[in-house]
């Protein structure tokens, strides 16, 4: 069946045709089937029209309409100006939530990380606490999936290692204060008591930080003859005993004491030097050594 279309009028002194220059939509007909291909090279934004076809320039709000509260209701502006604000002001101008709630941007490319970042920090205490939080009770967090953990514990790890690089460059005996950082790190929030031996060189250098014992939330099985044995294999000249206490207190235990002096005898015998025996508590360390014990 033929429709019936209008004369299409021609430019005055003649030429193409003004139909053809600007189609004429009709009523029934899509668009785009009306609409040349030349002006999908232009497309609203970049002649500063909005997609919903008012005409108010970018950001002014045309007579009669009233502005929305707030610009744009995505994250990207304010991830944007997050990032600015570290790189030109420095990490110290951020909050422990600001920093954890950035770490989450990585992990979570879409969506307001802030309420997830304040919840973990309400939840386990302190940023610290939320990179060291063991990996099932990050799993049971609302909101918090893989990527986002695997994130935390990527920075937790990058922490360690860090610390620890500091201790291989220089010996560790006149590097104190970077053996407490280090040792705080490994070992300060966990809540399963650990022990660890780290084996040093001819110039206490260290050679190996291993973990020789792993227990309960106040006891580890220690073998002086699996300490013997390691020690040997690095070629260690000398060793510093560390474990943790759980509970915060790293006060020594009687048995503490004991199994310092029963390391201490079997290392002598192969001339091994047990430099200290260091208990880590929540934030405060006890050095055997420096309180006279050993």
């Amino acid at each position: 069946m033929a429709w019936w279309r209008p004369k299409v009028p021609e430019k005055p002194g003649g030429g193409t045709p003004l139909a053809a220059v600007r189609p004429r939509a009709y009523k029934g007909f899509s668009e785009a089937a009306t609409t040349p291909p030349m002006f999908d090279a232009y497309p609203a934004a970049a002649t500063g029209i909005a997609e919903s076809g008012g005409s108010s320039p970018p950001g002014e709000t045309a007579p009669g309409e009233t502005a929305p509260p707030f610009a744009s209701t995505g994250p990207h502006g304010h991830r944007s100006r997050m990032r600015e604000k570290l790189l030109t002001r420095g990490p110290d101008a951020l909050a422990d939530y600001e920093l954890l709630e950035m770490l989450l941007f990585y992990a979570m490319p879409k969506g307001d990380t802030k309420p997830l970042a304040k919840a973990l920090i309400n939840q386990f205490g302190s940023f610290a606490a939320v990179l060291t939080a063991p990996q099932t009770e990050l799993f049971a967090v609302s909101g918090l999936a893989e990527f986002g953990i695997s994130a935390l514990k990527l920075v937790q790890a990058a922490a360690v290692r860090l610390a620890k690089a500091e201790l291989t460059e220089r010996p560790i005996l006149n590097n104190w204060d970077r053996l407490m950082d280090y040792l705080t790190a490994v070992l300060a929030r966990e809540r399963i008591e650990q022990f660890r031996v780290l084996f040093l060189d001819g110039k206490n250098r260290l050679l190996s930080d291993d973990l020789l014992g792993r227990g309960t939330v106040n006891h580890t099985p220690v073998y002086p003859r699996e300490v013997l044995k390691r020690a040997l294999e690095v070629n260690a000249t000398a060793i510093i005993l560390v474990h943790n206490h759980p509970s915060g207190d790293p006060s020594p235990s009687e048995d503490d004491i004991v199994i310092t002096a029963e390391i201490k005898a079997a290392t002598s015998i192969l001339h091994i030097m047990l430099h200290d025996h260091i208990i880590v508590g929540n934030g405060r360390l006890f050095s055997l050594r420096r309180n006279g014990m050993i």
